[in-house]
């Protein structure tokens, strides 16, 4: 006996038989994993299970909920392709698998659905447009959230990065070019805000019983719309358009300008005192130069506020880790992966999780949970900090300037008690990967696999002394010591700082 709906799905962790006409046990029962079909190309672990888990728990989030679109969630009756998720969690996806299709069908599907003025809905295929006022989040409109929308920029800019190819920021230039231009007629002196924003959804600051995280829409509507138009330079001048490039790079200096004026007070503070409006000016480079110290040690204390654990919500969570790591807070990045205590990526696996929460306070400590209605056990978003574990612990990086692997970058980040680390990733040139190994008296073994016909740059920022190199030359610089390889397999050895 079979049962198998063929035009619907569902997303369950148990089954519960009430009666069933043969023999209970688990040899009668089948059950069929649906999900695109996306070869893997990556694969990351390391000497602590749980985080080994959670990364088991970031690709099983990956397959349930990329079944033909991105969706948020498989298992209630939603199952939409929400703009944001795809947004923040588009990088670790193609670090996982091989999206290009998959998210250039999307993306596709993105532009043809935009409003006549360039809005980007927050579902793509947009099937909400028809029904706002049946929803009390969509009555004020269905397009055009900070962070969501901007997936029309971000993810088009990621796929070129990891693969290389041109032809998907030609395929989505004027998709780009139009919510640029929405941004900026809907802009107030270059501040951006409009309708009803998403925010720092489910972040922990919010009020009791909110959704909206404290980091007001003013600051991430237009930290996302600075972000946005600097990448959208950046992809002009890849295609070649010098008078877009100069166009778009001159309004992001204007809203950059705009934001350091609003956000930051006369004595370097920022004016939003939450951990997410710290992380977005830190990541996006939308701190002065002047104060980014200062900001550093705001976003350490907010940090220390909460016993080091984070409080933010979609927006500030996935580049949390990315904005210590990158302002020599490496410890800090990692204490708060490896938090196991509530609220952290690791308490859920704790918890038995086997794929990503909606929500930090899903199920709390006393067993209670933060909602029955709205509180799903499968949503990958959280799952965005698998671009950290390879791009920063396995240090595994593409270099911009020569996209798709052709160039890679080795920086490993030693920390967190691990003893090892490794990242595999199989690009169009073949297999690039990096391990490290913690050996006897401080000392690190790397080994790095470069591919034919590429190259690398290997960055050692912890190591004081080199002790074998493999024939490679180092130099010092400011922040590491750095050599460049090409294709072949190496073995460094080096002592610790």
């Amino acid at each position: 006996f079979v049962y198998r709906p063929h035009f619907t799905f569902f997303g369950y962790r148990f089954i519960h038989v009430e009666s069933f006409c043969l023999r209970s046990d688990l040899d009668n029962f089948c059950s069929y994993a649906i999900y695109s079909t996306m070869e893997q190309k990556g694969t990351f672990s390391c000497s602590n299970d749980a985080v080994n888990q959670l990364q088991h728990n970031i690709l099983w989030g990956l397959k349930s909920n990329f079944v033909d679109i991105p969706t948020d969630c498989p298992q209630r009756d939603e199952r939409l392709g929400w703009t944001g998720d795809a947004q923040i969690f588009c990088r670790t996806a193609t670090f996982n698998v091989d999206t290009y299709t998959f998210f250039s069908k999307w993306l596709r599907d993105l532009s043809l659905d935009q409003t006549p003025e360039g809005g980007v809905p927050h579902v793509v295929p947009d099937v909400l447009y028809k029904y706002p006022f049946d929803n009390w989040l969509l009555n004020a409109g269905t397009h055009s959230a900070a962070a969501w929308a901007d997936a029309a920029i971000i993810n088009p800019w990621v796929l070129y990065l990891n693969y290389g190819d041109t032809d998907i920021l030609k395929q989505q230039y004027e998709s780009m070019k139009n919510w640029i231009g929405f941004m900026q007629s809907h802009a107030n002196d270059n501040i951006w805000n409009y309708k009803r924003q998403f925010g720092d959804w489910v972040a922990l600051d919010a009020e009791q019983g909110s959704y909206f995280g404290a980091t007001p829409n003013d600051l991430t509507c237009t930290a996302y719309y600075a972000y946005s138009t600097l990448l959208f330079s950046k992809i002009a001048h890849v295609l070649k358009k010098k008078k877009d490039a100069e166009q778009y790079y001159s309004l992001y200096k204007e809203i950059l300008s705009t934001f350091q004026k609003t956000f930051f007070d006369e004595e370097g503070k920022m004016t939003v005192q939450t951990q997410t409006a710290h992380i977005l000016a830190l990541h996006f480079n939308l701190t002065p130069p002047q104060y980014l110290k200062q900001t550093i040690e705001g976003l350490k204390a907010l940090l220390a506020k909460h016993d080091g654990h984070l409080v933010t919500g979609f927006v500030g969570t996935p580049y949390f880790c990315h904005a210590l790591s990158s302002h020599d807070c490496v410890g800090e990045a990692y204490d708060l992966l490896l938090k196991d205590d509530f609220p952290s990526w690791l308490y859920q696996v704790k918890k038995g999780a086997t794929t990503i929460w909606e929500h930090w306070d899903g199920i709390k400590p006393d067993g209670s949970m933060w909602s029955a209605n709205m509180n799903s056990f499968n949503h990958y978003a959280y799952g965005a900090i698998g671009e950290w574990l390879y791009r920063v612990v396995a240090g595994l990086e593409i270099d911009e300037k020569s996209p798709g692997y052709k160039h890679s970058i080795i920086a490993p980040r030693i920390g967190g008690n691990l003893s090892f680390a490794q990242a595999k990733y199989r690009s169009i040139y073949g297999e690039v990967s990096v391990r490290w190994d913690v050996e006897k008296q401080k000392t690190i073994l790397l080994t790095a696999c470069i591919p034919p016909n590429t190259s690398a740059t290997i960055r050692l920022h912890e190591a004081e002394q080199i002790l074998f190199s493999d024939s490679l030359h180092f130099t010092k610089n400011d922040v590491a010591l750095e050599a460049e390889a090409g294709s072949g397999t190496y073995k460094i050895r080096y002592r610790l700082r």
